[in-house]
């Protein structure tokens, strides 16, 4: 058989299992969408203490066992995000959205959105955002706006003419010398 041939049957196989995977997740994506419908008509508001919160596989968190039955086999070791905390008398652990887990203060009192065993939203008991503290600006953010800041020195500097040129010496050359006599 010649080569192109065995291109075309690969590209034919590649294109078929595109359009195959593009169906399936259509499909799983619809399922998760009625999912996302269900836990939020079933979501009530809780007052919750939050104790701790960690990511920690579902066999180690402490959970029911009718949950743990529920969940498939090969899920029980990965990781979840888990909440402790303590609702009226009683300390309870929740498996937490990823998108709030890091939004969720520890130590402090919250009002959440809980569907079950599953914490959906978070907010201060006080009103308010649930994180009061600005987060650090990153290091590449802190040198952008340094070099933001430089940038716009500079071109203050050369709109008034005062730009200062320098020869290889490192010396200031005559033209920058006559252009502030010049002044």
């Amino acid at each position: 058989m010649p080569g192109w041939a065995w291109a075309i049957i690969i590209v034919i196989i590649v294109v078929g299992i595109w359009v195959g995977l593009y169906f399936f997740g259509k499909r799983m994506q619809k399922k998760q969408e009625a999912q996302q419908e269900q836990i939020q008509a079933a979501a009530q508001q809780a007052s919750l203490l939050i104790i701790d919160k960690k990511r920690m596989k579902l066999k180690e968190a402490n959970l029911p066992k009718i949950v743990m039955d529920q969940v498939p086999k090969r899920l029980r070791g990965s990781k979840v995000p888990i909440v402790k905390a303590k609702v009226g008398p009683q300390v309870m652990s929740f498996i937490c959205d990823e998108q709030i887990f890091d939004e969720i203060p520890v130590k402090r009192e919250v009002k959440a959105r809980i569907s079950g065993i599953y914490i959906v939203g978070v907010k201060n008991i006080r009103g308010g955002d649930v994180n009061t503290k600005q987060a650090k600006p990153s290091l590449r953010a802190r040198l952008m706006r340094k070099q933001k800041e430089l940038q716009a020195e500079v071109d203050k500097d050369s709109k008034k003419g005062k730009s200062s040129k320098k020869n290889s010496s490192g010396s200031i050359s005559a033209n920058a010398n006559t252009n502030k006599k010049n002044k």
